[in-house]
């Protein structure tokens, strides 16, 4: 470990604790109601407060959506935190991250949605649970890839979280994110994909100086109540804001 990363491994720690304390004074106790919208703007400030620690800075184009669902590739675990920053949200999550020690803790304070997607009958339930934060008046990200990726490509949407778009009611944006580094190769140290372990991860993305973010906002057109000519669509509208100059 180098002496960077030792250093704001423990400045995390410290924002960890500081983040918990927040929460317990400003949400916590929130009405049930404004519950969800409580959680997100939590997260927004926490977000915040521990991009500093990579040295963060994002390049933000489009229109930023407030509400809605915001359809988005997926690099990392740095996307959660880049979004929210950006905008405060709620997040459709592998139900796999729930399990990670500390941060799955982390993500379900902050509202986020889990998903097995192997279990179809569970996914009627997520699927119900997103119409539901989505009536609240939050913004609810999900990553229809299903999976991280190194970013060269946007993966095939799949169809099983779009219900809620399909059925239509709510504004739908499209989103793009992008990293680079100083002194390193984004691919493997900042995007989480492949063979890659959560902690050997994190502990060498805090060695780097600084982590640049190019995100990029659409909005979209729904045109169609089909499920999977809904994902082709998201697809072609993602992978158009990842061609843009």
């Amino acid at each position: 470990m180098t002496f960077r990363a030792a250093g704001r491994l423990g400045w995390f720690t410290f924002e960890v604790l500081v983040i918990l304390l927040n929460y317990l004074f400003t949400t916590a106790f929130a009405p049930q109601k404004s519950k969800r919208l409580a959680r997100a703007a939590w997260l927004h400030r926490s977000s915040r407060r521990h991009l500093k620690i990579f040295g963060y800075s994002a390049d933000v184009a489009g229109a930023i959506p407030k509400n809605g669902l915001l359809v988005s590739n997926h690099l990392s675990y740095l996307d959660i935190l880049a979004i929210s920053a950006t905008t405060p949200a709620v997040f459709v999550s592998k139900a796999d991250v729930r399990r990670w020690p500390l941060f799955g803790w982390l993500a379900a304070l902050a509202g986020t949605v889990f998903v097995e997607r192997e279990r179809r009958t569970l996914v009627v339930e997520v699927n119900r649970e997103i119409q539901t934060a989505l009536d609240t008046g939050v913004l609810v990200v999900i990553f229809p890839e299903g999976t991280s990726s190194n970013g060269e490509t946007v993966l095939p949407f799949r169809t099983s979280l779009l219900e809620p778009a399909a059925r239509g009611g709510h504004e739908i944006a499209t989103g793009w994110i992008h990293y680079e580094l100083d002194d390193g190769d984004a691919k493997q140290e900042v995007c989480y994909w492949g063979d890659h372990s959560f902690f050997p991860h994190l502990i060498n993305l805090l060695g780097n100086k600084s982590v640049r973010a190019t995100i990029r906002f659409g909005k979209f057109e729904r045109t169609t109540a089909d499920r999977k000519e809904l994902a082709k669509q998201l697809h072609a509208a993602v992978l158009e804001l990842k061609t843009k100059n």
